[in-house]
């Protein structure tokens, strides 16, 4: 940045975009290039003009079928060494562009609503938030995973330095910290819709937001400072290089400079809507407004724009109308105001506003400090004839239309808040619009009409102020802020806790074989002698195979004496539990029969504090073929999982903890249990992981033996979600597990999922797990863990 106390001037205008400029970012190719998007569907690669002061559209890039609202640079990889381009649209698609052709190299699909904002991380992944109140993270062409949480429309994402940490912000007025796909914090003090994300350090990040304030917080949840400028809406908010400064941009017709937390410049635009911002590597600031015109603002004096130049943009801001509904200037009494003589005071700041009356007209000024002068930022105009130049800003349920209508079917009903963009089609609309209120079909044509009638002839930029309503004639007037949040459930059932859902489907990968380092058989061989890999990929499951039928059994004995009449068991109940044990531990060569089945599950229904050694049973059971096909079947799997998850809570006993955990790895045994194991997945291992919050080392070996099983199931199947969940609980787990037993399995883990599939080693790099295997590099004992670790990390 440059000096202190130097004024940020304009370098120069471009012309190019037809409609508003709603996201702009630097560019890596052309150096001290950049790239925006706009409503107008193309986004724009721009080149510094070595001849003069400006830009050069190098070319417009399309693909998308409906306003661009958002861009980020993919960093170079060696496949595309000038990086690639990234943009999110309304028509709920993002687009990959490389830098030299102006259709896309692919298209990603899987929002729901409009994707509008976008973040890229190291090795390639993406973070993309949407309307549809999801972030979503990529990698290449793929779906990896899907952030749940949020209960209304996300507007800003961000991926930390940090690897494996994400930023999202929220209509919901919210923003939460996600490591690893889970929710692990969630800050809250805007008042209002959050909008903007910018990075300070590993530590500290800017959220702007609808409330007009900026906050800067430290990742561990602190509020540190919020900023007061703005009198409206923040749209965006960006960093400069190498500093802590920052700039924003909003709904009051202003660029703001923040240094050393103070706001040090206002520039004002002749706009409504000042969108978008970027900071340049040389510390020039780009901003992209409702007018279609790109700006870019410098401190140097070199690439300052001519007078003639400069004069014409103040032209252009002294012919601009400003309404006073906006609430940007304050409370307006035309009758108070002073004349033209007001200006021959200076001002006390920069940015400061003074309005005076001349030949009846109100005229707005702006101190500039650097100049010493004020400068005329245009015409204040009455309610009469005012142009509120909302251009898409009008928030309802915690999305951007162009109007929102207010309708009142009668004098004394209900009234009905009629969203709709110029884009729309109005039929369509009205129908929709009776269809979710419940009103009656034949207003259609009514509605449709006055939908029309309303945004007669409106371009993009304004709109007129007189509403008639349909239904009762009144005149109604345009919302500034109708600010709502949809109440989409994105919460964990179980849990209450954000939850990751996963994406889509990846290539297959083929199993390799080695020696079972789990019995301590060939665990390891010399250090002088090659080290062969034994551990992964792991071609079978885990199971928890120890027993003690008789003490089981004469705890449960025990247990039956006292337990309620009506959970007693008989003398011939536990007989037939008896010979089910005998059966399942391989003392008798007898199948177990349905009676048993049938008064085992009674047991294992026994209250929580005795249930514990009908539980045990049920572990052991659960191996024989004929139990595992009777309890994961289609007819009986569901009663059998809510049996299991439901203690796994972590409130609950440790002892049910960790024999629920034991069960559901030896479940894995049979086709029937695999299969059940794999469909319900995602319940199981989000129940799962919740158990890792106490500190019993063997309740985390069983969790991590469950991980371990399901990551032999995912490499040998096509499934790159399941695999991403499973790279996101050995990362999640990894942080809290001291136990090497349990560390170990999660390593063997770590090795089967990545295996053969670069996508997955791609994933675990951006999740950051290669930081936190490196610990395990210089254990001694046990060798294994040593061994294994090594293995991994030269996958990695």
């Amino acid at each position: 940045m440059a000096g202190e106390g130097s004024t940020f001037r304009l370098r120069c205008s471009l012309l190019g975009h037809g409609q508003d400029v709603r996201g702009l970012t630097r560019g890596l190719f052309p150096e001290g290039g950049f790239v925006s998007v706009s409503r107008d569907r193309t986004a724009r690669l721009w080149a510094p003009d070595g001849l003069n002061r400006g830009f050069t559209e190098m070319h417009c890039m399309s693909g998308h079928s409906n306003f661009v609202s958002c861009v980020c640079i993919i960093p170079p990889s060696d496949l595309y060494p000038r990086g690639l381009i990234a943009t999110g649209g309304n028509d709920h698609n993002i687009c990959i562009f490389t830098v030299d052709n102006p259709a896309p190299l692919y298209i990603l699909k899987g929002h729901k609503n409009t994707v509008c904002s976008l973040s890229s991380g190291k090795f390639g992944t993406l973070l993309s938030g949407s309307w549809d109140t999801t972030a979503k993270v990529w990698l290449n062409d793929r779906c990896m995973m899907t952030l749940q949480g949020h209960t209304a429309a996300i507007w800003a994402v961000k991926i930390l330095p940090e690897q494996g940490l994400m930023l999202t912000g929220s209509a919901d007025k919210t923003i939460k910290l996600w490591k690893a796909g889970r929710c692990e914090r969630t800050f809250t003090g805007h008042e209002d819709c959050v909008r903007g994300l910018a990075i300070l350090s590993e530590t500290e990040f800017l959220s702007c937001a609808n409330d007009a304030s900026v906050r800067r917080w430290q990742i561990s949840g602190e509020c540190l400072q919020v900023y007061y400028g703005h009198t409206n809406y923040i749209y965006s908010i960006s960093v400069f290089p190498r500093c802590k400064d920052f700039v924003t941009t909003g709904e009051d017709r202003s660029l703001r400079i923040w240094k050393q937390g103070e706001c040090a410049q206002t520039i004002r635009l002749p706009a409504q809507s000042v969108w978008c911002c970027c900071v340049l590597d040389n510390g020039d600031i780009v901003v992209g407004a409702s007018d279609g015109i790109i700006r870019v603002f410098t401190e140097s004096l070199e690439r300052t724009a001519s007078a003639e130049e400069i004069q014409a943009f103040e032209n252009e801001l002294a012919q601009a109308s400003i309404d006073p509904k906006t609430g940007d200037l304050g409370d307006i009494n035309a009758d108070d105001l002073p004349g033209r003589e007001h200006l021959k005071d200076p001002g006390t700041r920069d940015g400061q506003t003074r309005l005076i009356k001349d030949n009846g007209k109100v005229e707005a000024y702006q101190w500039s400090v650097s100049e010493g002068r004020w400068i005329k930022i245009g015409d204040v105009v009455g309610s009469s004839g005012a142009t509120q130049q909302t251009s898409g800003k009008v928030l309802f349920e915690g999305k951007e239309y162009d109007y929102v209508f207010t309708i009142d079917v009668n004098e004394n009903g209900p009234s009905y808040k009629l969203p709709y963009n110029i884009t729309d089609d109005p039929w369509l609309t009205a129908y929709n619009f009776l269809q979710k209120n419940d009103l009656n079909p034949m207003f259609l044509d009514q509605v449709a009409k006055f939908i029309m009638d309303n945004t007669k002839g409106q371009t993009l930029l304004s709109t007129s102020n007189q509403f008639s309503d349909p239904f009762t004639g009144a005149g109604r007037y345009v919302p500034g802020s109708s600010s709502g949040s949809s109440t989409i459930p994105g919460a964990d059932p179980f849990t209450g806790a954000g939850r990751y859902v996963p994406g889509s489907a990846s290539n297959a990968v083929t199993p390799v074989g080695g020696v079972d380092p789990f019995t301590g058989m060939s665990a390891y061989q010399s250090a002088a002698a090659k080290v062969e890999n034994i551990y992964f990929p792991k071609k079978d499951a885990v199971t928890f195979d120890q027993a003690n039928p008789t003490q089981i059994l004469g705890k449960l004995k025990e247990l039956n004496g006292s337990a309620a009449e009506e959970h007693r068991l008989t003398e011939d109940d536990l007989i037939i539990l008896e010979k089910l044990l005998s059966a399942t531990c391989n003392t008798s060569a007898e199948t177990p029969t349905a009676q048993q089945l049938q008064t085992l599950w009674r047991a294992v229904n026994w209250p929580e504090d005795i249930v514990f050694p009908a539980l045990d049973i049920l572990r052991l059971s659960v191996r024989h073929p004929t139990v595992n096909e009777n309890f994961c079947s289609e007819k009986e799997h569901v009663q059998f999982i809510i049996l299991l998850l439901k203690f796994l809570n972590p409130k609950g006993k440790q002892a049910n903890q960790l024999l629920a955990l034991r069960a559901l790895c030896n479940c894995f045994v049979s086709h029937a249990g695999q299969k059940l194991m794999m469909e319900q997945r995602d319940e199981i291992m989000t129940q799962a992981i919740e158990t890792k919050s106490g500190n019993n080392k063997n309740i985390h070996i069983a969790l991590a033996t469950l991980t371990l099983n399901y990551a032999v199931c995912l490499h040998k199947v096509n499934n790159v979600e399941g695999k991403a969940q499973c790279l996101s609980v050995i990362s999640t787990v990894m942080e809290v597990v001291q136990d090497l037993e349990a560390i170990f399995r999660l390593l063997v883990a770590l090795g089967t999922l990545i295996s053969d599939d670069t996508n997955a080693v791609q994933l675990a790099k951006s999740l950051g797990v290669d930081s936190q295997v490196k610990k395990y590099a210089s254990v001694s004992e046990p060798a294994k863990v040593k061994e294994c670790c090594r293995f991994v990390l030269s996958l990695l």
